[in-house]
């Protein structure tokens, strides 16, 4: 009797034993598990701080265009993971001739507002493809050169006799106008700190002061103003350094982790 329980004593020892064992595998693999875990989710420290730029469509067109003078300063703050604070400032003069005259508008323009980042980016990656809004006003002169008086009717000769309209021609100053744009853009950084942009834009016209006698036709930084419609459009590409403040965690996935998880769903 004694030599049984001796057995069944020994046993109970041997399968304790065995257990302890097992279960010091399965925690050591799912600590395993969970350092390469913590390891897989690497915590990419995002960039937050000032980007500074230029509208380089502007200068090219001052170099190609004889009619044309322009200069664009951009800017964006980054004040949450997805959102910037962004504006310009610029200055255009612009000529342009028509049918029965020709005039020149120059002025100086701000805009400011908000672009959100709809890109997800890999891990490192900080490129943006942004939706925004700005609001923009603008303050101009624009100056008649010419002006020839159209008539279907030329019972007096008016071209031969040089009738023009001259009591139109000169400088009408102090105008201005305000106007709302939707932005789609994107940014890619080329190199560190050093991003390239391209955008497209809607604007609506908001606001118009033009003079009596003639109409505004173009406005610096909304472009050109078509008979009857509120809408213009423009463009721009840009290139902006990143002067970095701080830097904030945000955890990004791995481009093998995103496929992974592609291949798995």
């Amino acid at each position: 009797m004694s030599k049984f329980i001796t057995s069944i004593f020994l046993l109970l020892i041997g399968s304790t034993a065995i257990a302890q064992d097992s279960l010091f595998v399965e925690t050591a693999a799912i600590d395993t598990v969970q350092v390469q875990k913590a390891s897989d989710s690497t915590v990419y420290k995002q960039r937050y701080g000032l980007r500074l730029g230029i509208d380089l469509s502007k200068p090219l067109r001052s170099f190609l265009e004889d009619d044309y003078r322009g200069l664009e300063l951009l800017a964006d703050f980054r004040i949450s993971h997805n959102v910037y604070i962004a504006g310009a400032i610029g200055n255009e003069e612009k000529t342009r001739q028509e049918d029965n005259y020709n005039f020149t508008t120059s002025g100086s323009y701000l805009k400011i507002g908000l672009d959100w980042n709809t890109y997800e980016n890999w891990y490192g990656m900080e490129n943006i493809i942004n939706l925004g809004f700005r609001v923009g006003a603008s303050s101009f002169s624009q100056t008649l050169n010419s002006y020839q008086i159209y008539n279907t009717n030329q019972y007096w000769n008016e071209i031969e006799s040089g009738i023009s309209g001259e009591d139109m021609l000169g400088e009408r100053s102090g105008l201005n106008a305000q106007w709302a744009e939707i932005v789609l853009g994107m940014k890619v950084e080329l190199v560190r700190n050093i991003f390239l942009g391209a955008s497209v834009r809607l604007n609506y016209l908001i606001n118009n002061s033009e003079s009596s006698n003639f109409p505004n036709l173009f406005i610096p930084g909304f472009n050109k103003v078509t008979d009857g419609s509120k809408f213009g459009v423009g463009y721009n590409y840009s290139i902006s350094y990143l002067i970095p403040i701080f830097k904030a965690n945000k955890p990004q996935k791995k481009k093998e982790d995103t496929q992974e998880e592609t291949e798995d769903n």
